[in-house]
C-alpha cells in the first residue's frame, strides 16, 4: 500500500472514532437552584440584625461582673470604668457594696494582684504610688508597702543584675546605675547598699 493511501485510511479511522463519541455534555447550573440568592442573604442579615435588637441590655452589675472576670480592680478604679454607663436609676455606690459583698470586688485582692506583677521589676516606692491612686485606703498601702521593704534588696538585686550585672568602676558608671534603680522606685538606702556608696550620694529618703 502507498504511503498516500496509509495516511487516507488513518484519517478515516480518526474521523469514525470521533464522529461516534457524540457530543460532550456540559453541566450547567441551575439558576434556580443557586445556594446562596441575594434574596435570601437579604432575609438572614434582616433576621440577626433582628435577633440583636431584641437582645437586653447590659445591666451595670452584667458590665462590672465581666471587668472583674477578667482581672482585679480597686473600687475606685471600677467605680471610675461604670460611672459613663450609669443611668439615672443606677447606684454605683450601692452596686460596688453589694460586689464587695458577693466577695466579686475587694481592694485587697487588687492590692495582692498589683505586687505579684509588680514587684520583680520595681521597687516599694512605685507600686506603694500606685495604691494611692488607686485609693485602696492608707492601712492597706501601709501593710503592704511594709512587706515590701522587707524584700526590698533582694529584689533590687535580681533587677540590678539583669541590667547591669557588673560593679561600676568609675563614679559616672556608679551614677548611671543609680538613676535607673531609682527610676524604678527603689530606695536610695537599698541603691547605696547596693551600689556600696553613701545613701546621700544617691540622695536620702
Amino acid at each position: 500500500m502507498s504511503s498516500a493511501a496509509k495516511r487516507e485510511e488513518t484519517a478515516g479511522d480518526v474521523y469514525t472514532r470521533t464522529s461516534q463519541a457524540g457530543p460532550r455534555s456540559r453541566r450547567r447550573a441551575s439558576p434556580f437552584h443557586s445556594d446562596s440568592s441575594p434574596s435570601a442573604s437579604s432575609e438572614t442579615d434582616g433576621a440577626a440584625r433582628s435577633s440583636a435588637s431584641q437582645r437586653p441590655a447590659r445591666t451595670l452589675k452584667g458590665r462590672a461582673v465581666a471587668y472583674l472576670s477578667r482581672r482585679e480592680y480597686s473600687r475606685a478604679e471600677l467605680a471610675r470604668k461604670l460611672t459613663p454607663h450609669a443611668d439615672e436609676s443606677d447606684d454605683v455606690e450601692s452596686l460596688l457594696d453589694a460586689l464587695e459583698r458577693e466577695n466579686w470586688l475587694s481592694d485587697s485582692r487588687f492590692a495582692e494582684s498589683l505586687v505579684h506583677r509588680r514587684a520583680s521589676r520595681v521597687g516599694s516606692a512605685r507600686i506603694i504610688s500606685e495604691l494611692k491612686r488607686h485609693a485602696v485606703g492608707d492601712a492597706l498601702v501601709e501593710s503592704v508597702g511594709a512587706r515590701l521593704r522587707e524584700s526590698e534588696f533582694e529584689r533590687a538585686q535580681s533587677v540590678w543584675r539583669k541590667k547591669f550585672g557588673a560593679v561600676p568602676q568609675t563614679q559616672a558608671e556608679r551614677a548611671k546605675q543609680a538613676r535607673f534603680l531609682a527610676m524604678r522606685g527603689f530606695s536610695s538606702a537599698t541603691i547605696a547598699k547596693l551600689l556600696k556608696g553613701d545613701a546621700d550620694e544617691f540622695g536620702g529618703d
